[in-house]
């Protein structure tokens, strides 16, 4: 990631291009990290391909997707333990565990193309993401412009809703707002690192 701003809206640190590709495969094959690509729906005029009305019923696979412009990521991190992997363990070690390890799932968003900011995109890409990984898209759903029927499929992940967290830098008032609108509420703020962490609140 090239762009100073970026890398301070996001808080992340200079990456090589081997640390980018190590980072990409990180991404693609460990269970503890989910990603989601953000394509913008509109297509470059000169592109002959015709895409269906309903862009829900593409497949991921679909050759067609590539001529979609990729403008952003949405990510969440998975610290510790979820709770459907503990309901097995004895109970002594299973509190042992939850005294050292607190489970919780760090959310991340980007739109890295600046001409497609400040147009719901983000808000939209977080809906999605949130929904799918707690499998209650009803608690995110509400004023989307999405149809809500095509936009979930099952998920694998399951995240508890209140163990959704975000670091962001505290004076990135845009992201703050954005995820305020999510539901989440500032529950510490990092002044070493100028970073609030917030938390989902909403009650569902």
């Amino acid at each position: 990631m090239l762009s100073e701003e970026l890398r301070t809206l996001t808080a992340s640190e200079p990456l090589s291009l081997q640390e980018e590709y190590e980072m990409q495969g990180k991404w693609q094959f460990d269970d503890d990290k989910l990603t989601f690509i953000i394509l913008s729906r509109n297509l470059d005029e000169n592109v002959p391909v015709s895409l269906p009305e309903a862009l829900g019923e593409l497949l991921p696979t679909d050759e067609r997707l590539a001529c979609l412009p990729m403008i952003g990521d949405v990510n969440i991190f998975v610290y510790g333990v979820p709770p459907s992997n503990s309901e097995n363990k004895p109970q002594e070690i299973q509190e042992d565990a939850e005294l050292e390890d607190e489970f919780y799932a760090e959310v991340e968003i980007m739109i890295a193309e600046s001409a497609f900011r400040r147009k719901g995109l983000a808000l939209e890409a977080l809906k999605l993401m949130l929904g799918y990984a707690t499998a209650q898209p009803e608690a995110f759903s509400a004023g989307s412009a999405l149809p809500h029927p095509h936009s979930f499929s099952k998920s694998p992940l399951k995240i508890p809703p209140g163990s959704l967290v975000t670091k962001i830098t505290d004076t990135n008032t845009a992201s703050i707002r954005l995820f305020e609108k999510l539901g989440f509420e500032i529950t510490k703020r990092v002044e070493v690192f100028h970073e609030v962490e917030m938390r989902f609140k909403q009650t569902i």
